[in-house]
């Protein structure tokens, strides 16, 4: 076995037997924690007030500024043994019948963080946010932003079982304005 110097000490360690040893000393990889899935079923559970099938109506903001009028389906359903709410939203022009709203959202909840989250998909585009359950437990609250671009959403359940929502868009210094108000009924 040849000697290594270490200035004016000398070891009967060869450079290999070196490399081997300092990777032998290193801090071992942490795994990641476990997640609670108990607590998280049981958060999740706290949002099925939306689980079903709803259908009514909703007004959009377009692009142009001006409203339309759409026939609105929801459907949400749990995923993954109720890990995950998924919620479904299709809004037919009431004149035409086309889609002019598509949306998909995933919502979990992350019991490390005590957060719920949402995963938002349309028109090719996806955004991700924390939404937070209104104090009264039959409703939510999030938002987006997206540069100079704020929304502001609020779903509730109604005194009357209805699923409403109001969403409002904020563009740079602009005051809000209502983007999307929504009102559909479970279905059978």
């Amino acid at each position: 076995m040849d000697d290594c110097s270490l200035g004016p000490v000398t070891c009967p360690v060869s450079p290999v037997h070196l490399l081997v040893l300092v990777l032998a000393c290193r801090p071992m990889t942490i795994l990641p924690r476990t997640p609670d899935l108990v607590s998280q079923r049981a958060a999740m559970q706290k949002l099925s007030f939306l689980v079903g099938s709803w259908s009514g109506h909703a007004r959009l903001l377009r692009t142009s500024g001006e409203f339309v009028e759409l026939h609105q389906t929801e459907e949400a359903r749990y995923k993954l043994n109720g890990l995950v709410l998924l919620v479904e939203g299709i809004g037919r022009a009431t004149s035409s019948g086309e889609p002019l709203l598509q949306a998909i959202g995933f919502i979990s909840y992350d019991d490390e963080t005590g957060a719920y989250r949402m995963r938002a998909f349309n028109e090719g585009r996806f955004l991700e946010t924390q939404l937070a359950l209104l104090p009264e437990r039959k409703g939510m609250t999030w938002g987006f932003a997206l540069g100079d671009i704020r929304t502001r959403s609020v779903l509730r359940i109604n005194e009357n079982g209805a699923w409403t929502e109001l969403a409002e868009i904020t563009i740079g210094s602009q005051p809000p304005k209502t983007l999307l108000d929504l009102i559909v009924y479970p279905q059978p």
